[in-house]
């Protein structure tokens, strides 16, 4: 069985002024599966060749930020991002930080939450 599935690229983006960036992690919601997950992987010297000043630390809450909202709603957060649909909207909407989504992409998996390492290893690594 085949599971529908979205998925956004997370970017760093160290100077927005700039445009230029790194993929550093993905999101991937099924609704059908009931999975909204995602994985990073920060290549330290490769984010430091492009902005020796990056602030590492601070990149990696922003990652751990979005983990916490894929597991599920942080205390606090009002109740309109209860489910995992909405927190994917909230998730892959464009901002203007360090750390962007890129566009919202479709496909079909198995299993999704092996999809999210594949496409980890496809656009990140």
């Amino acid at each position: 069985m085949s599971h529908p599935y979205q998925y956004v690229v997370l970017r760093f983006v160290p100077r927005v002024d700039r445009g230029e960036c790194l993929n550093v992690g993905v999101v991937l919601h099924s609704q059908a599966a009931g999975v909204l997950r995602c994985a990073w992987h920060v290549d330290e010297a490769r984010v430091l060749a492009v902005a020796p000043d990056a602030d590492l630390e601070g990149l990696a809450a922003a990652l751990e930020a979005v983990g916490t909202m894929c597991a599920g709603p942080p205390p606090g957060v009002e109740a309109a991002l209860t489910t995992q649909g909405k927190r994917f909207g909230w998730l892959s909407a464009p901002r203007s930080t360090v750390l962007q989504p890129g566009p919202v992409h479709g496909g079909a998996c198995p299993d999704p939450d092996a999809e999210v390492d594949r496409l980890l290893d496809r656009l990140v690594r």
